[in-house]
């Protein structure tokens, strides 16, 4: 129970008691004045009734205002949750977006990778044919070398090949 609930409880209890004790006195009939009649009637009671029928009243207004402010708490709560909604659904686009882009990234740079691959594979490829031109050609030079060595070697004089080492 909070404060000022229990301060208003108290009151309560003290006007009650107020009231029961000096019930004789609240009872008594006296002659009042209406403005335009006068009228016996006991006075006590009268403004005990009007002191209850003015917290009826402000019992009403109180619940009525927690009623208000219930029923405006739950519209925004539901507004709160529908932007939140909204929120989320744009966010979920973004990351839809984003994961789309990325892909969209991904495969252009896997065709730029392919094709650089490809050219990489073409000019090995082509150096290859250039070594193998080349070892060819260097082979025919050295065998065409070899040939005309045969042919000197063969052409001198039996003498000088004595001299000579023998091959290996």
């Amino acid at each position: 129970m909070g404060l000022r609930t229990g301060v208003l409880a108290v009151v309560v209890l003290l006007i009650a008691a107020l009231a029961a004790l000096n019930w004789s006195v609240l009872a008594a009939p006296t002659v009042m004045s209406l403005g335009f009649m006068q009228v016996t009637a006991p006075l006590g009671l009268i403004m005990l009734g009007l002191t209850v029928l003015l917290a009826i009243f402000f019992a009403a207004y109180v619940v009525y205002l927690h009623s208000t402010v219930f029923f405006e708490s739950r519209r925004h709560t539901k507004e709160l949750q529908a932007q939140r909604d909204l929120a989320d659904r744009a966010e979920a686009s973004r990351f839809t977006e984003l994961r789309n882009f990325l892909e969209s990234q991904e495969n252009a740079h896997m065709a730029r990778n392919a094709e650089r691959h490809a050219a990489l594979l073409a000019r090995v490829e082509q150096l290859e044919s250039a070594i193998r031109l080349r070892a060819d050609q260097t082979d025919n030079t050295v065998a065409a070398h070899l040939g005309q060595l045969e042919d000197r070697f063969e052409r001198r004089p039996a003498s000088s090949a004595a001299v000579m080492p023998p091959a290996v």
